[in-house]
C-alpha cells in the first residue's frame, strides 16, 4: 500500500524561531490521524536565515538525523565538540537517555535543512553524535547507505571508516540517499516486514505509477523493494523503517 503526501498538504509547525514544514505531527502541529510511521517520528523540513539559530530543550530515546540541503550549518550540543556541515553534510545526534538541549546555527547564507527523528529500540545509553560531509555520489545513480542501525552496516564491523560510511543509528533502520540522472531509476531491496518512506528533495519521479515532485513524500507499507525512475534530475532520501 503507498500513501502520498504531498507538498503542498504538509503540516506547519512552531519551534522555536522557525516555522516547520512537516510530513508528520510534531510540536505544535496536531495531526491524530499522522502521529508517526513505525520508528519514524518526524520528517521536518526547515529553513533558517543567515547567522539565525534553530533551539531545540531535552530530548531522549530518539536518533536526530539533519541533512542540508544549501548552506552550512554548525551544531552545538553539551557534552560534544562543535560540528560545521556543508550542503550535503549529514548531523547524527543520538539522545540515548538524554540531552539537556541542543542548537544549529547558519551561517552568512542561511541553512535550508531536513530533519529524520528515529525512535531508539531500547531506551537510555549514553548519547553519539556524528557527522559526513557530503557523500559522494555513486556511479550509478543508485541508493547510498547514509545512517544504519543495521550491524552488517557498521563501518567498524566493515573495517572500513571514511567519508562514505554511515552513522550508526540506535534503532535497526536504515537512510538512504540517491541522486538520480533523468531518465534512470534506483532501486532498493529490504527484508520482510518493514515500511519504507521515499522523500523526493529535489526534481521528480514516479514511484508505483505515481508522479511525485519536490517535497513530495510517499509511504510504501509492508514493502520489500522499491523502484524510483527519475523524470527530471532527482535527489531522493529513503528511509527504511520497521512495520
Amino acid at each position: 500500500m503507498i500513501t502520498i503526501r504531498r507538498a503542498d498538504s504538509l503540516g506547519l509547525a512552531h519551534s522555536d524561531t522557525l516555522t516547520l514544514r512537516c510530513h508528520f505531527a510534531f510540536a505544535d502541529y496536531l495531526a491524530p490521524q499522522n502521529e508517526h510511521e513505525g520508528r519514524l517520528r518526524a520528517i521536518n523540513l526547515g529553513t533558517i536565515p543567515p547567522q539565525g539559530r534553530y533551539h531545540l530543550g531535552s530530548e531522549a530515546n530518539v536518533d536526530i538525523v539533519t541533512w542540508l540541503c544549501s548552506g552550512s550549518l554548525q551544531t552545538s550540543t553539551e557534552g560534544f565538540p562543535v560540528e560545521t556541515i556543508q550542503s550535503g553534510g549529514l548531523h547524527l545526534l543520538g539522545t540515548g537517555a538524554g540531552v539537556p538541549g541542543m542548537a544549529w546555527q547558519a551561517g552568512a547564507d542561511g541553512a535550508s535543512f531536513i530533519q529524520f527523528w528515529l525512535l531508539a529500540d531500547t531506551e537510555g545509553g549514553s548519547p553519539t553524535q556524528e557527522a559526513r560531509p557530503a557523500f559522494p555520489r555513486l556511479e550509478d545513480g543508485g541508493f547510498r547507505i547514509i545512517a544504519s542501525g543495521f550491524p552488517e552496516d557498521d563501518p567498524e564491523i566493515a573495517e572500513v571508516i571514511d567519508d562514505g560510511s554511515p552513522v550508526t543509528l540506535s534503532a535497526r533502520s536504515r537512510l538512504l540517499h540517491a541522486d538520480i540522472p533523468a531518465g534512470e531509476g534506483a532501486a532498493y531491496q529490504t527484508t520482510q516486514g518493514r515500511d519504507l518512506h521515499v522523500l523526493v528533495v529535489r526534481g521528480a519521479i514516479t514511484l508505483c505509477g505515481a508522479a511525485l515532485a519536490a517535497g513530495d513524500g510517499a509511504m510504501l507499507s509492508q514493502t520489500e523493494r522499491v523502484v524510483v525512475m527519475a523524470t527530471q534530475e532527482a535527489v531522493v532520501l529513503l528511509t527504511d523503517i520497521a512495520a
